[in-house]
């Protein structure tokens, strides 16, 4: 089996292959474009033949467009993750950095790592994943925006200031725009100005989750079902999985989440293990915000993380453990989210 590393850019994309024990047996380097990637199938093909596996640098929208072409060419691709690739690259003989360098780094650490996950794209998680993507960058522009407008605010009068995060609320909007259109002046102009760029910002905003809410429950209604899980939190896990059949199990799904412990033990600390930092960390924080969740409410959750304290954990550890529970949870959930999703697809067929 060869192992072609993808380096990906903007604008090229270097390929390097190497055999079994990481030697390199080749690279070329193509524009990032389809042209560019039917060259380096056939450069692979022409060279290697037909057993050759992929391993493209997890760059998000920078390795979407070339992770699509090897798949639609029938390849087999697996993605690697930034700091495999480095660390890979940091215990080479080779020293420096270029493209072919990174490019082989990335073989070498598929050749290390065979459990990886495989690359898969999925629509109904890509269009969940862009819509989420889309609401926080709007969020983050809503932000920003109400932090100026408040300054404004207190420049004009401090008592008249809103309460804090009460902006995205239809009356704390209308009671700002009734004061403010009464005064004169640049500074309330500008406000009014910004005032409007929020209501504007909170309807996209709310049409976007009202619509990511439906797609949710559609896609993963036994995701939603977990207490704890509402569907903007289902809608991030379905959209950084992409996937959850390209899992071999639940311990790799918690592996790339970054929520499987790491053993720091040595002689007589036998046994402890802490956080590790690695991993999605955007799938690590929905399944955090899913236990702190469970902690407040009454349940399953609450009752384990209270086990876990009275056994002689600390809060640390036992929100560790609760979210290694639930990663096994949501891991089972979205197996059966996918089994529903291919009966009916089998179903519609028939």
């Amino acid at each position: 089996m060869v192992v072609v590393g993808a380096d990906v850019h903007k604008h090229t994309h270097t390929f390097v292959a190497a055999d079994e024990v990481g030697r390199e047996l080749g690279h070329v380097t193509v524009s990032a474009d389809e042209k560019g990637h039917r060259k380096a199938i056939r450069w692979a093909r022409e060279r290697f033949g037909e057993e050759v596996r992929w391993g493209v640098e997890d760059c998000r929208h920078l390795s979407a467009r070339l992770e699509r072409d090897l798949l639609a060419a029938g390849q087999q691709v697996v993605r690697v993750p930034p700091k495999l690739m480095a660390q890979a690259r940091a215990s080479a003989r080779t020293r420096g950095k270029s493209d072919p360098i990174d490019a082989l780094a990335v073989a070498r650490a598929v050749l290390r790592e065979p459990d990886l996950p495989a690359a898969v794209h999925d629509e109904a998680s890509r269009e969940l994943r862009l819509l989420v993507d889309r609401r926080e960058d709007l969020i983050k522009h809503r932000t920003a925006t109400v932090n100026r407008l408040l300054w404004r605010v207190h420049e004009l009068d401090p008592a008249m200031a809103p309460p804090a995060r009460s902006l995205d609320r239809r009356k704390h909007q209308q009671r700002l725009r009734a004061w403010l259109e009464a005064l004169d002046g640049i500074v309330a102009e500008l406000a009014l100005d910004e005032l409007g760029d929020v209501e504007e910002l909170t309807g996209r905003i709310d049409a976007l989750e009202k619509r990511i809410t439906a797609r949710a429950r559609e896609a993963a209604p036994a995701l939603v079902a977990i207490p704890g899980c509402g569907a903007l939190t289902a809608a991030k896990i379905v959209g950084e999985v992409a996937g959850i059949a390209r899992f071999k199990s639940e311990a790799a799904f918690a592996r790339y989440s970054g929520i499987a412990p790491v053993p720091v033990w040595s002689g007589n600390t036998a046994g402890r293990v802490r956080l590790t930092r690695s991993g999605n960390r955007q799938l690590n924080a929905a399944v955090h915000r899913i236990a702190v969740t469970q902690i407040r409410i009454q349940g399953l959750g609450k009752a384990y993380y209270e086990k876990r304290l009275n056994g002689g954990d600390s809060r640390t550890e036992a929100l560790r453990c609760l979210k290694r529970r639930l990663s096994r949870i949501v891991y089972n959930h979205l197996q059966t989210d996918h089994r529903a999703h291919a009966a009916a697809c089998a179903a519609t067929a028939a």
